[in-house]
């Protein structure tokens, strides 16, 4: 079964933990995926879309169609998965308004899968919409990456750690209130940072870790307590939450705002904590420095949790749904 697949950006993290991940578990498993980048011009894809007719199917990864591509792709493939895991129909910047170019290329796109795969239910609710044949797949993640050796610290800091992307560190920011209270309540706490860029804090030291794919894992594995601060809005509910799988994966406790599947992902007073409001954020953040056993704890119950999202577990499901879809005979 050899199938296309189609990105707009294949180093993006999105398309590494949806597509990348499961390639080669797929080729050992009879499902043979090239990888394609969406290219520029209109002739280039044109003559890309055309090829796709040379394949059992197409795996569209959240690229949004456009009123050309989208008739040119359902003329030329003989079955089109569409897989998404952000709320591609709303804006990050200004979620409240409806982009209406965003809109209409989501909605394109979704009519003419043969099937949609989306990465939580409120993303599944949205696709719905515009198709009847929509199936739930979370983001899956290696979990035996993220068990390392870890030795013992001696300095007696607590390590708070928040993992995330540029664009996604406004997140983190919201919640400085609560932190600058937590530095001055304090003094062995340290707040981690896992990103490409940072923030400063004037109450609690920072430590600036530039993202790897090599050090994440020892990073988070060398933390106490995550955070998954998130605002709610129509943008952010379509979050998947993979930084709460992350922490899990390291066996950390972790504290987040309710938000989309962040409800879920966080077993409240099981694997950590959820907070919404400044007082909360403080409470259960201290709580968790003033507890080794607590920490302990949830961290275990979260190494159980974590286990139905590893990637082995994760690619069965999307090798099932792909089968299905292409081995389907065209109505």
């Amino acid at each position: 079964m050899n199938v296309l697949v189609l990105t707009n950006n294949p180093h993006r993290p999105s398309f590494r933990q949806r597509v990348e991940i499961y390639l080669d578990w797929l080729r050992h498993n009879g499902i043979n995926c090239e990888v394609v980048r969406f290219p520029a011009g209109v002739g280039a894809r044109y003559r890309l879309l055309k090829r796709s007719a040379d394949f059992d199917g197409v795996f569209l990864h959240k690229k949004r169609l456009n009123l050309l591509e989208a008739p040119l792709l359902r003329g030329f493939a003989g079955k089109i998965i569409y897989d998404f895991d952000d709320a591609m129909m709303y804006k990050p910047r200004s979620p409240q308004r409806c982009s209406f170019s965003n809109w209409v290329r989501f909605r394109l796109t979704v009519k003419l899968a043969d099937l949609v795969i989306a990465g939580n239910p409120y993303l599944a609710e949205h696709a719905r919409r515009f198709n009847t044949n929509v199936e739930i797949l979370p983001t899956g993640l290696n979990t035996k990456d993220y068990k390392v050796p870890v030795k013992a610290k001696s300095d007696g800091k607590i390590r708070l750690v928040w993992i995330g992307s540029r664009s996604t560190l406004k997140y983190l920011a919201e919640i400085k209130p609560a932190l600058e209270e937590i530095g001055s309540r304090f003094n062995n706490v340290v707040l981690r940072i896992i990103c490409d860029d940072f923030l400063d804090l004037e109450k609690m030291p920072v430590e600036k870790h530039p993202w790897s794919g090599e050090t994440q894992a020892v990073d988070l594995a060398t933390s106490d307590i995550g955070l998954g601060p998130l605002p709610d809005n129509r943008f952010t509910r379509g979050k998947c939450g993979f930084k709460i799988l992350q922490y899990a994966a390291a066996g950390l406790p972790v504290i987040a705002s309710p938000v989309g599947v962040n409800a879920d992902y966080v077993r409240d007073n099981i694997t950590g904590f959820l907070a919404s409001e400044k007082h909360e954020w403080v409470d259960r953040v201290s709580r968790l420095i003033e507890s080794t056993e607590l920490r302990a704890g949830m961290g275990r119950n979260a190494l159980e949790f974590v286990e139905s999202f590893d990637a082995g577990v994760i690619a069965e499901q999307l090798a099932s749904l792909i089968r299905r879809c292409l081995g389907e005979v065209k109505s």
